[in-house]
C-alpha cells in the first residue's frame, strides 16, 4: 500500500491525461471490421469520398487533428465524449451546449446524407464518424466529468501506474499483442443473427449500454490490475469492439444505400 501511494504520488506531478478511447490499435479493428462488411454501393462510396485509403488508414484522424491549432479543432474535443454524472441517467442530464458524442454522431451523418455537403465537407464527416462510433462503444466515454472519464482515477496495471481510461483505450487491447488485421481475424465470427441484433440497436442504444457497462468499470477495487482484470474484462472489450464494427457497418451501409 505504501508504494502504491509513493506511485501516486509520483503521478500525480507527471500525468498527462489522455483521451482517446480504444488507442490506435481498438479504433483500427473496429473499421477494418466495419469494412468486411460493407455492401458493394457503401464500399464504392465511401473509397470515392476517402480517395481510395481504407476505413482503418483514417480511423485515428480525428484523435490526430487534437493537436491541430486551429479553433474548430478545440471545439471538437467534445464529439468524443458524453458525461453523465454518477447518480443521474442520461435522460436526467443536461446535454452540453457545445456538442457531444451522440449529438456529432447525428451531425456528421447529416452531412454524409446532404447533397447541399461538398466533398471536402463529406470526407471531414466520414472520418469523424468512423472515429467516434469507436468511441461509443468505450464504456469511459459515458464517464463522470468529476473524473475526466477515468483519466484521473488512478491505477496500477502490472506494476505500473496509470489511469482507469488508458486501461480501456489502450491496455487491454495491447495486452493481446495482436495487429489490428489480427484481432479482426480473430473477432469476425459474428453469426448473421447476432449481426442483426447489434445493428438494430439505436445509437441512444449504445449511450444506454456503454452507461450500464460504466459502473462495472468504475468498480475498480484496490486499483491494482493483473491477470484476473484481464480475464474479467478480455471478453468485454473482444465483445465491445466486434459491436463497434458491426454497428459501424451498419450506419454506413444505411447511409450510403440512399
Amino acid at each position: 500500500m505504501r508504494i502504491f501511494i509513493s506511485l501516486l504520488v509520483v503521478l500525480n506531478l507527471i500525468w498527462v491525461p489522455s483521451a482517446l478511447a480504444y488507442g490506435r490499435t481498438g479504433h483500427r479493428v473496429i473499421a477494418e471490421l466495419a469494412e468486411r462488411h460493407l455492401t458493394d454501393v457503401a464500399r464504392k462510396n465511401i473509397r470515392k469520398i476517402l480517395g481510395g485509403k481504407s476505413l482503418a488508414q483514417v480511423a485515428n484522424w480525428a484523435d490526430e487533428m487534437k493537436s491541430n491549432p486551429g479553433k474548430y479543432w478545440r471545439k471538437a474535443n467534445v464529439y468524443h465524449y458524453l458525461n453523465v454524472p454518477k447518480g443521474k441517467t442520461f435522460e436526467t442530464t443536461a446535454r452540453n451546449p457545445k456538442g457531444d458524442v451522440l449529438s456529432a454522431y447525428d451531425e456528421f451523418i447529416a452531412t454524409l446524407k446532404s447533397s447541399k455537403s461538398t466533398v471536402a465537407e463529406k470526407q471531414h464527416a466520414l472520418k469523424f464518424l468512423i472515429h467516434i462510433v469507436g468511441d461509443m462503444h468505450q464504456p469511459l466515454h459515458f464517464g463522470h466529468a468529476s473524473d475526466r472519464g477515468g483519466n484521473a482515477v488512478k491505477v496500477i496495471w502490472f506494476g505500473e501506474v496509470t489511469n482507469l481510461h488508458s486501461v480501456w483505450d489502450t491496455r487491454l487491447v495491447d495486452y493481446e499483442k495482436l495487429s489490428f488485421t489480427e484481432w479482426s481475424d480473430f473477432l469476425d465470427k459474428a453469426t448473421p443473427t447476432q449481426i442483426s441484433d447489434y445493428q438494430k440497436a439505436k445509437a441512444i442504444d449504445w449511450v444506454h449500454e456503454g452507461l450500464v457497462l460504466r459502473e462495472a468499470v468504475y468498480d475498480v477495487g484496490d486499483r491494482n490490475f493483473s491477470w484476473d482484470y484481464v480475464h474479467k474484462y478480455n471478453p468485454v472489450i473482444q465483445k465491445q469492439l466486434l459491436k463497434g464494427g458491426m454497428r459501424l457497418a451498419g450506419v454506413l451501409n444505411a447511409v450510403f444505400a440512399e
